[in-house]
């Protein structure tokens, strides 16, 4: 992919043949008697893996890991191809794992769309964890693209159509990859696109932000190797436009091998543009690779660019089912299929609502998955709705407050309180981020707030309440009056972009009372002028 041996290393390996010495002879023994072992070693596993996989016929191994491997089986009922991840819990857990692991398990639980590789069903022991996957027969677009080089436009245009689809649906819920990268990217037999690897994934809380460096150096955003707080859409978007370019050119744009130079040139968004680049090309990538996450293009200002909406598919153009209307479309032939296996139609019905894995939903998505002969089939209204069940799916909550409006910054109040009862307030503003982060410093320096810049977009803010002490009371002693201590509430600002021309101000409270955090946000608001 690139010129630089960075990107692809080739090792030679030979092997010299001599003559046996006593030594040698035992240890050729020794070795014989461990295959032995080995193999019945190897026979126990398959037999263990027959009693937990009874609708699975295990075959070749397609790759192997540090905590586990993946095997090519078949599915008995339908007879369709599988990936089977199987992932050794003792090794998890010696690498400290378990909980990549289990979000990537429960976040792929949560996707369907057709550029992000399916999981059906996850089975469990107390030794191991197999996670039945899509299998995926071309293989990574990483190689893809060391064996071609850079590719047409056309080409190029159209893979990156699939990748943004995908991302953007990973984004609508709530997931942020922060690992895309082509050695992530999948590619079925077709050449359409499948986005996997999930494990570095996060779930996206209105209001909290990640610091945790995830990735590969040569993919990751500058806020992330800098060390700041990001919402993670942006830093998806980065890493999709250093995918872009390496389609484009063949190569990538930031690399060195001195990994301090590489992040000086990310950092600074030092990077060349080839001559053979079309004009839209060249006018894309850099609305990609800006630094400044602020100032970065979001899905939607990529969506109507030029060079990305020219020959989009028209399954690409619509914006897919959530979760909740997947769940209610149902293809009626498969159905069928499926019952006359022998599944009960209430059943599979219910399973495919409540998105229940079993051995009825496994094999109907295999047979739903075997009938698409595109990706465009995914989207195709040859279904009908399920009703009459009591849906286990969450409707979306209700803002206790309702939304301000019609005011300077075109701002709303959005109070959420999180899972782990962080309290947090949104402020939704349309207008340049300096004018806002300037309408906020003279705000909280009018409330007499102290803070530290932790980043342009980015402060750590403190405020001590004093209690007022009425008249009865002033009469008191001074050591009386040394005992009140004043109450300190210290709290997080934080601006990032949430589309195009559309900005967040977060507030989230780090110590301190509830009720003072929400007295002084108020405060705040007042002084911009929301309310």
């Amino acid at each position: 992919m690139s010129h630089h041996d960075s990107w692809k290393k080739y090792f030679h390996f030979s092997l010299s043949v001599k003559t046996f010495s006593d030594f040698d002879l035992e240890f050729y023994l020794l070795q014989i008697f461990s295959n032995s072992k080995m193999n019945e070693s190897s026979s126990q596993t398959s037999s263990k893996r027959k009693s937990v996989l009874p609708t699975y016929k295990i075959g070749k191994t397609l790759g192997q890991g540090s905590f586990g491997k993946v095997k090519l089986a078949v599915h008995k009922t339908t007879g369709h191809n599988v990936a089977i991840k199987i992932l050794n819990r003792e090794k998890i857990k010696e690498m400290t794992i378990e909980a990549k692991v289990e979000r990537e398990i429960k976040i792929l639980r949560l996707l369907m769309h057709p550029h992000i590789i399916r999981q059906y069903e996850v089975i469990e022991t107390p030794e191991d964890i197999y996670v039945v996957m899509e299998y995926v027969k071309s293989g990574e677009l990483f190689d893809y693209i060391v064996e071609k080089g850079k590719l047409h436009e056309d080409e190029a245009r159209y893979l990156f159509q699939q990748i943004i689809s995908g991302v953007e649906y990973c984004h609508q819920n709530k997931i942020a990859h922060r690992d895309l990268k082509p050695e992530n990217i999948l590619l079925d037999t077709k050449c359409n696109i499948k986005i996997a690897d999930f494990g570095l994934s996060n779930v996206m809380l209105d209001g909290h932000f990640l610091k945790t460096s995830c990735g590969s150096p040569n993919y990751a955003a500058p806020e992330v190797i800098s060390g700041k707080l990001y919402a993670g859409p942006e830093v998806d978007i980065w890493s999709c436009g250093v995918i872009l370019y390496a389609l484009l050119c063949g190569y990538l744009p930031f690399d060195d091998e001195s990994m301090p130079s590489l992040f000086s040139k990310i950092k600074k968004g030092e990077y060349v543009l080839p001559d053979h680049l079309s004009y839209e090309a060249r006018d894309l990538i850099p609305r990609i690779l800006t630094v400044d996450p602020m100032m970065r293009i979001s899905i939607p200002g990529i969506r109507q660019h030029r060079w990305f909406d020219s020959k989009l598919p028209p399954y690409l153009a619509a914006p897919p089912l959530d979760n909740t209307e997947q769940a209610r479309e149902i293809n009626e032939e498969i159905i069928r299929d499926v019952v006359n296996i022998g599944f009960d139609r209430n059943q599979v019905m219910e399973s495919l609502f409540n998105r229940i894995q079993n051995e009825a939903t496994v094999a109907y998505y295999l047979l739903l998955d075997s009938r698409r002969r595109s990706p465009s089939d995914y989207f195709k209204s040859n279904v009908n709705r399920i009703s009459g069940f009591n849906s286990t799916i969450p409707t979306q909550a209700v803002p206790p407050f309702p939304a301000l409006v019609n005011h300077q910054l075109m701002a709303g109040l959005r109070p959420w309180v999180s899972a782990d009862k962080k309290w947090t307030l949104g402020l939704q503003c349309q207008a340049r981020p300096k004018d806002i982060m300037s309408a906020v410093f003279k705000a909280l320096q009018d409330l007499k707030v102290s803070w530290k810049q932790i980043g342009e977009y980015n402060m750590k803010c403190r405020w001590v309440h004093k209690s007022s002490i009425s008249k009865e009371k002033s009469n008191m002693m001074e050591a009386e009056l040394a005992i009140i201590t004043p109450t300190v509430l210290k709290f997080e600002l934080q601006l990032y972009k949430a589309s195009e021309g559309k900005y967040v101000l977060d507030i989230q409270k780090a110590d301190g009372p509830q009720f003072l955090f929400l007295d002084l946000s108020v405060s705040l608001l007042r002084e911009l002028g929301v309310i």
